[in-house]
């Protein structure tokens, strides 16, 4: 429970200071732990939307989050996030997903690190209507069946179209984040009594690396060697859940 606690304090962390909620760290933490597959998928919802919720405080106040790049999202996104939480995945498909996903976490938190992700300048948000409603429905029903929040596939499409700056980006994935994890656990408000009963204590780690992260991320704060090393974290994780 302690060990579960201090990763998810990290992930927190690491993941509230570029606007993200932490769900595939906690994922990650969790399958390298052993958590059972049932009860991943709501923690880590209930988790992420303790997070995002702070972090959306945060940047909302920083002034960081803009209306007219987070609506085009989120109704294409929500809906499909409701359906992608209804829909349990047997464990030999649960599994693979969220594996394949630590690793593409993986790959964009190693890649962030190396200045080539794309343009990451303070511009003026112009997000095309159309396009932002297609790709949140994508977003959002994979954020349903996998149990995060979409901001790993978010922020690196704001970001490399260049239709959002780095700060306006942290700041509507974190709310486009609060909106899909609570859609994805409402979809299957069953899977609620799969919260195990340490949850509190790792409700609490999360929330302190919410502030904290929050916090350093609205100052433009980062942590590339943090980041490095919960990439190797994730690919640790991502292949223990792929292959076993």
């Amino acid at each position: 429970m302690i060990l579960l606690a201090v990763l998810i304090l990290v992930a927190a962390i690491l993941y509230s200071s570029v606007g993200h909620a932490g769900a595939s760290g906690y994922l990650a933490a969790m399958a390298l732990v052993g958590v059972a597959p049932e009860v991943m998928k709501p923690t880590a919802l209930a988790l992420n939307i303790l997070v995002a919720s702070i972090a959306t405080a945060r940047y909302w106040r920083a002034g960081h989050f803009y209306w007219a790049a987070f609506w085009p999202f989120v109704i294409g996104s929500v809906p499909l996030a409701f359906v992608g939480g209804a829909v349990t995945l047997p464990h030999y498909l649960y599994q693979p997903a969220v594996g394949l996903i630590l690793l593409y976490t993986a790959y964009r938190l190693a890649r962030s690190t190396t200045g080539r992700d794309g343009p990451a300048l303070e511009k003026e948000v112009g997000v095309p209507v159309l396009p932002a409603v297609v790709s949140g429905g994508a977003i959002g029903l994979l954020s349903g069946l996998t149990g995060t929040g979409g901001g790993i596939f978010l922020s690196p499409l704001l970001l490399f179209t260049g239709w959002a700056g780095t700060r306006p980006t942290a700041g509507v994935s974190a709310a486009f984040i609060l909106a899909n994890s609570a859609a994805g656990l409402a979809g299957n408000v069953a899977s609620v009594q799969n919260l195990p009963p340490q949850i509190p204590y790792w409700a609490v780690a999360a929330a302190v690396g919410g502030i904290v992260g929050s916090e350093l991320g609205s100052r433009r704060l980062s942590g590339v060697g943090i980041r490095r090393a919960l990439a190797v974290v994730l690919v640790i994780a991502g292949v223990k859940l792929v292959f076993t």
